[in-house]
């Protein structure tokens, strides 16, 4: 072993530590990659940054902006409104239409697009026919996933790997040519679902009294001059005995007291932010001798021009919406106390969200310890604002809006319908070979900015960015280890393991290195790691490639034995109430039915 294969075998542990205990944010570590990679000569300048320009990445980066217009046009909606009709059935019927409906879309709309959507959908249901989510959420994912592989531009992990085996001298992928392997592994993998459907948790009807603890209104009152408050401590008065009333800060002189003790003797003109029930803050309003502020907003609170009376009545125009944290979010890795000033124009901030876990919303906001708890993707974060403030929410990069509010443009018939031909119109091109995917999804995109039916500010706040930017970092590893090579040298031990052995141990050897692999490190990164050396092994077999390059493709995107191993399930591992052991015995005998069965049938067409 030379030092070139050493460097890159000391840059390939590096980077699959920082992914595997997520050091940096993945972008940063596509950065780190690059960066390595040139100055340790392991490839060209040209060769460090061509992933920015590698047909791959555009790819899916057009991609991702059809699928961003397909949901801001309500087609995604338009495609799975009929889904509430099946409330009324069984669950282990209602789970497997889910899945196909869920699979069949993927096949064609990112796979993350669609499965954020369906967790809309789920959690409507959920709240409104008491439907227990934890059953459907970790199947939708699952099938968005299978779904996803089952056409060329289903899943960025796809195009990567054709895009890959290409470079290094294999055919490129017909759309449609691994559809048929696809729908098998689809199939077995709904029928496993649902009879595992009876070992995934129940939830309990959500009811964001019950699971924040929080029926309480935030707001602000100040000590009239005739109030009984005056000159009392606050363990005197209503503020310290009634256990529904929380006092969070008093405000006195401009002064702001965080959590202040019992033994502080109010005064007239004392402001006081206060948590409790709509019922407690009307009995205090008319008992206590208190002038309450309108509470929707901090900044209006801080604000003696902005103070006004308002009666319970009003309280009813503000409401509780749930944001749910994709990575790549702004608000990821922030306490309550930096959200409240983050978040200072649009909305009050109330309670996180984690999974299994439900803390008393009144210990979040006063004990400073409660400061330490941050968002983490796959987190939702329970905030209070007017309607108004909606849409600025739903602007949030990586933040999805959970609470029903419809967004789509259901009003504009034409936007919905021609967004769905124009993904036809990628679609048919991209599947006869008359265009390549790169090429009819940039057209797609084109098309819908001139006719106005895509708007680039949107595009700009919605795409994922860091996937963009993990590819353009991962694909210059195949360069590098093309050019040191590292490919032929692994090769090399695999075929001398592997020499002699019959088809499927070659096969399922690959397939589950690499599907073990990508459990803890991105799918992406997985496949553009193990792609040159399947090739290497196949070509020092002298065997056909498409087999090796298929156990990669689909090895890559089956990692269902943790939560880590696909987007998706990191936003669905919070959602259900699930635990680690969920996706490490359920998902995980799912990989093993899965690698059972690619081996035997990709072994078939050596």
């Amino acid at each position: 072993m030379d030092g070139e294969i050493i460097l890159m075998f000391s840059v390939l542990l590096v980077t699959i530590v920082l992914f595997v205990f997520e050091i940096f944010p993945i972008d940063k570590i596509a950065f780190f990659i690059i960066v390595s990679l040139i100055l340790l000569g392991l490839v060209t300048p040209e060769e460090g940054i061509s992933g920015f320009s590698n047909p791959a990445t555009i790819a899916v980066l057009a991609l991702m902006i059809l699928a961003i217009a397909m949901e801001e046009n309500g087609v995604i909606h338009w495609l799975t409104s009929g889904m509430g009709k099946i409330k009324s059935l069984p669950i282990y019927i209602m789970a497997p239409i889910f899945m196909f409906v869920t699979a069949g879309i993927s096949a064609f709309i990112s796979t993350t697009a669609v499965v954020i959507v369906f967790i809309k959908i789920i959690n409507q249901l959920s709240e409104k026919y008491k439907i227990p989510q934890s059953k459907l959420l970790l199947p939708i994912s699952f099938a968005g996933i299978l779904g996803g592989s089952c056409t060329l531009m289903g899943t960025s992990t796809n195009l990567i790997v054709n895009a890959v085996a290409k470079n290094l001298g294999a055919e490129k992928l017909g759309f449609f040519e691994f559809s048929v392997l696809g729908l098998i592994f689809l199939s077995i993998s709904i029928i496993y679902l649902t009879i595992s459907l009876r070992w995934l948790p129940w939830d309990t009807v959500k009811n964001l009294g019950k699971d924040y603890n929080i029926d309480n209104y935030l707001t602000k009152v100040s000590i009239n001059p005739d109030s009984e408050l005056i000159g009392k401590k606050i363990q005197e008065t209503f503020l310290f005995e009634n256990p529904e009333v929380s006092l969070l800060q008093l405000i006195r002189n401009n002064r702001i007291h965080n959590s202040p003790g019992k033994y502080i003797t109010l005064k007239q003109n004392d402001e006081l932010l206060l948590l409790c029930n709509l019922e407690n803050l009307a009995r205090i309003k008319t008992s206590e001798n208190l002038r309450v502020y309108e509470g929707k907003k901090v900044d209006e609170l801080d604000d003696d021009n902005n103070e006004k009376e308002i009666g319970t009545n009003e309280l009813d125009e503000d409401v509780f919406v749930e944001l749910l944290m994709l990575p790549g979010a702004s608000l990821l890795g922030k306490n309550m106390a930096s959200l409240r000033s983050f978040m200072l124009q649009d909305a009050i901030p109330l309670a996180i969200k984690k999974r299994k876990t439900l803390i008393n919303l009144q210990d979040r906001m006063v004990r400073s310890s409660m400061n330490r708890l941050v968002l983490k993707a796959g987190d939702r974060l329970l905030v209070e604002t007017s309607k108004e403030k909606l849409p600025a929410l739903e602007t949030m990069e990586n933040v999805v809006v959970l609470q029903e509010f419809n967004k789509v443009n259901t009003d504009s018939k034409f936007k919905r319908y021609f967004s769905l031909g124009v993904l036809i119109l990628v679609i048919m091109l991209a599947a006869t070979g008359l265009l390549s995917i790169m090429v009819s999804a940039l057209a797609g995109v084109c098309l819908l900015l001139i006719t106005k039916n895509l708007n680039l500010n949107t595009v700009y706040k919605k795409v994922n960015w860091q996937i963009f930017f993990l590819l353009a970092g991962m694909i210059p590893l195949g360069f590098a280890m093309h050019n040191t090579g590292t490919d032929m040298w692994v090769s090399e031990k695999l075929l001398g393991f592997l020499s002699g052995q019959p088809h499927y141990i070659i096969i399922g050897t690959l397939f589950f290195v690499t599907m073990v692999l990508s459990g803890v490190v991105s799918n992406n990164a997985t496949a553009i790691i193990m792609t040159p050396i399947a090739i290497s092994v196949a070509q020092g077999m002298d065997l056909d490639f498409k087999p090796f390059i298929l156990a990669i493709m689909f090895a890559a995107n089956f990692s269902f034995f943790t939560p880590m191993g696909y987007q998706t399930n990191t936003l669905i591992y919070g959602l259900g109430n699930y635990r680690f052991k969920h996706f490490l015995f359920i998902g995980g005998m799912l990989s093993l039915i899965l690698w059972i069965v690619a081996t035997f049938l990709l072994t078939r067409m050596l």
